[in-house]
């Protein structure tokens, strides 16, 4: 476990692996609505430059910020995440694919009330041949410890 004072910039912490499946990406579209061809019409995906279906860039930021959600084992209670900023696609993802999430932690800071502090995070989706298919900054807001108790 890890508290917000132990935290040092490039720190880095991985997830397991998984592969992305045919369910994954027809489960997506249905769950957004978004059926364009280059996601679900595998014939209209081989006469496009890419060659074949690809997913949604969002599903790309689902799956890093679930992957990552459990893999900073912090000993302070987390308030809320504050956002995503700079968030880039690098790489598509296919079907077949098996990614991994990087963290690795950019800095911390207390907040004005002196309760709570910021954690920020590099995010980055890493496709299993290290190509970063992902990447942004996300941080998370955390109550800080006092005098051996969380506020």
């Amino acid at each position: 476990m890890y508290s917000f004072e132990t935290l040092k910039p490039g720190q880095t912490f991985k997830s397991g692996a998984r592969t992305l499946t045919e369910t994954d990406l027809i489960m997506f579209c249905m769950m957004m609505g978004d059926w364009h061809a280059i996601h679900a019409d595998e014939v209209y995906a081989k006469d496009t430059r890419i060659g074949r279906r690809m997913f949604h860039g969002t599903f790309g930021i689902s799956l890093a910020i679930a992957q990552s959600a459990d893999l900073l084992p912090l000993t302070n209670r987390v308030v809320a995440a504050l956002g995503l900023k700079e968030w880039s696609f690098k790489a598509p993802l296919f079907i077949g694919d098996t990614v991994h999430t990087d963290i690795v932690i950019s800095g911390t800071r207390v907040v004005s009330d002196g309760r709570r502090g910021v954690i920020s995070r590099t995010i980055r989706l890493v496709k299993h041949d290290a190509t970063v298919a992902q990447e942004g900054l996300a941080e998370l807001l955390v109550e800080l410890e006092v005098s051996g108790k969380t506020q």
